[in-house]
């Protein structure tokens, strides 16, 4: 008898152990649980096949569940099933986004800001309602309307918040950069879209500086002739007010108005979405009001089960989608607690004093603050009280397995750690967490319910336990209503429907386990091809970063000798040199946990490494540096000076 599937089988189980299960009640009291039941299932599995094989009902299902409030009712769930670009889901249907997230009255708070510099801000549920009135009528009164845009160039407070919902309540659309751009990269962006009203703030706080936004926001309008009108928001303590030309955030606003909303259809531009620009100008992804609304409806209160009363946390800033995934937890009636500043303000310490002060129930990051956790030492649960916290939540690149094992060691064991990944793209989330499922290291529990998710080989048949590519293989409400000025839609239909005809290939290198689960190995485009072997570039860094001299790394393919070599960057711990004998151990870690195929043919020390402005590490901008090419747009990096520390290295034009 041949056992090797069986013997496989529990090897994956063996490095992929439960780290938490839900308890059996608070699983039952779970609003995935009620739902499922609702429809007449028993598990999740038996759910998920449901939502795929039925997708239209169940959206309709969910809308219902969720308390969507439709304008004007549907005449058809699901015109072109056969096209995710063009599905045409809720046909004729009327709604507001904006709406639905203010739809909660009361002196509960809705947002609750907390600065780096130690500010403090509370807004209730009605003070919200009656600022957005307020600045709704200001926009009314500027000549903003119907498909107008938008733009916002803020921290992450709550003027950003305000601004949005008002803009959209009104059918304007909104678009966002953070204030830690330039002028070119936000041109770059807003440039594409011309907007007529630009907000801003006056400055914001990062890492101990005092920055002053005024000057960006001028040559921003100075440079798009289509802004009108430059709101400047308060921020900074002892603030000189607007610059000349601009407008005060309080004269802008038209205190005492009635808040309304304007009935759009459900594909209404609701927001415009940027591509990270690594490789030339960016992407303008636009999303619209009604898929938005119930891709996270469904991803907060069935997945991250969230209801009235949580208190919903995630590190963000106004220039990343997970700022509009954060947002829209006013529907759910969560108070979303808001932070601006930098994670590792306090040593690391800062964002759980927060957690602890304000209660904080799911507390969502990056992977690579996780990471950068564990390497300064810091453990949250020797030193602050969270009985409240129930989740925590990863997403912005791989979380390694030993990232699970230090969140269940140093944050709390009776966490639902929930890795997610999806995009930009999509504004969401094609796999995520799942309050009835187990957490297994290393594995994010599952695919996300009405997403017909698979990974598929190079000749797009589907595998498990075998890496390739991640695909969507059904239409979905929150695919992009398109790309902005792409009449004839080629550019979208470039960016994700090439490789496989009328299956979204999301350009992630993952794998399916036996158990359902998935693990992300990084990019398709960053995956190293030494002998034609696919290697996904977590892997390395999975091993790399488990050793204590190493903070972090980038590992590229370079051309050599008529094929490609793996090329590894380290940023060592201060005072630490890269000698021989520590080439030679990470060498050995990486060969001893992977294959001889990981083993990098190169190793070289830099000081940074570069990233984009939501933290993720740019490997074909690196990559295009050690070939001497040219990096086509650095004003979309958060740190371009990196970059320098690439080029023309010794090591790497010898054999």
């Amino acid at each position: 008898m041949d056992t090797r599937g069986d013997l496989w089988i529990l090897k994956i189980m063996s490095e992929n152990p439960v780290l938490w299960s839900p308890d059996p009640a608070s699983a039952e009291a779970s609003a995935m649980f009620r739902f499922m039941r609702s429809q007449g299932f028993d598990d999740y599995d038996s759910l998920h096949r449901w939502s795929i094989e039925d997708s239209p009902a169940f959206w309709q299902a969910l809308a219902e569940f969720c308390n969507v409030r439709f304008e004007r009712a549907p005449s058809r769930l699901l015109a072109r099933p056969d096209n995710i670009m063009d599905a045409g889901w809720f046909e004729g249907a009327e709604l507001n986004y904006a709406e639905h997230l203010l739809r909660h009255e009361g002196q509960r708070a809705a947002l609750v800001f907390c600065g780096e510099n130690g500010a403090r801000r509370e807004l209730s549920c009605d003070a919200l309602r009656d600022a957005v009135a307020a600045v709704a009528a200001g926009l009314r009164d500027a000549g903003v309307g119907r498909g107008d845009r938008v733009g916002g160039f803020l921290p992450n407070c709550p003027e950003a918040v305000i601004a949005m919902l008002a803009a959209t309540s009104i059918g304007a659309t909104w678009s966002s950069c953070s204030p830690d751009f330039g002028v070119n990269g936000v041109v770059d962006r807003f440039g594409q879209i011309e907007p007529k009203i630009l907000f801003t703030a006056d400055g914001y706080y990062y890492n101990g500086k005092r920055i002053d936004s005024r000057p960006v926001a001028a040559g921003i309008a100075a440079a798009i002739p289509s802004i009108e009108t430059v709101v400047v928001a308060p921020f900074l303590e002892d603030a000189e007010g607007p610059s000349e030309g601009m407008v005060a955030w309080d004269d802008f606003c038209v205190a005492g108005q009635e808040l309304t909303f304007e009935p759009v259809p459900f594909n209404h531009p609701l927001y415009i979405m940027y591509s990270s620009g690594t490789t030339g100008v960016p992407k303008c992804i636009v999303h619209g009001h009604g898929g938005s609304l119930l891709q996270h409806l469904k991803e907060h209160v069935l997945h991250t089960n969230v209801a009235v009363g949580d208190r919903l946390f995630y590190f963000t800033t106004c220039g990343w989608m997970m700022w509009n995934w954060l947002v829209s937890g006013l529907a759910s009636g969560a108070t979303l607690i808001l932070f601006d500043g930098s994670p590792f303000f306090d040593d690391g310490h800062g964002l759980w004093k927060m957690a602890e002060r304000e209660r904080v129930t799911v507390f969502g990051t990056s992977a690579k603050y996780i990471s950068a956790l564990e390497k300064a030492g810091v453990r949250p649960a020797d030193d602050y009280a969270l009985p409240e916290l129930r989740a925590v939540l990863s997403t912005g690149s791989p979380l390694a397995p030993e990232g699970f094992d230090f969140v269940y060691d140093a944050i709390g064991k009776n966490l639902q750690l929930a890795s997610i990944a999806g995009g930009t793209d999509l504004l969401s989330c094609f796999v995520l967490g799942n309050p009835l499922l187990p957490v297994r290291r290393g594995e994010i529990q599952c695919r996300g319910l009405g997403m017909a998710v698979d990974v598929f080989d190079d000749a797009g048949n589907p595998v498990v336990g075998q890496q390739g590519e991640l695909v969507c293989k059904q239409p979905f409400p929150s695919a992009p209503v398109g790309f902005w000025n792409d009449p004839d839609g080629a550019r979208y239909r470039a960016a994700y429907f090439e490789r496989f005809p009328g299956v979204w290939a999301h350009g992630d290198f993952v794998e399916v386990t036996t158990t359902g689960g998935f693990v992300i190995h990084g990019r398709s485009d960053s995956v190293l091809n030494p002998g034609g072997v696919r290697i996904g570039t977590a892997e390395i860094y999975r091993q790399v970063e488990k050793l204590d001299e190493v903070i972090e790394s980038i590992a590229i393919g370079q051309n050599w000798d008529d094929d490609v070599r793996v090329v590894l960057f380290v940023v060592l711990r201060d005072g630490l040199q890269l000698d021989d004998e520590l080439q030679a151990k990470i060498r050995t870690v990486i060969r001893k946990n992977t294959t001889p195929r990981h083993v990098p043919a190169r190793i070289a020390a830099v000081p940074d490494i570069p990233r984009t402005k939501s933290g993720k590490i740019v490997e074909l901008a690196v990559r295009s540096v050690v070939h001497g090419e040219a990096v086509k747009n650095t004003e979309a990096l958060a740190n371009p000076e990196a970059l320098e520390h690439f080029r023309d290295i010794a090591a790497l034009s010898e054999a």
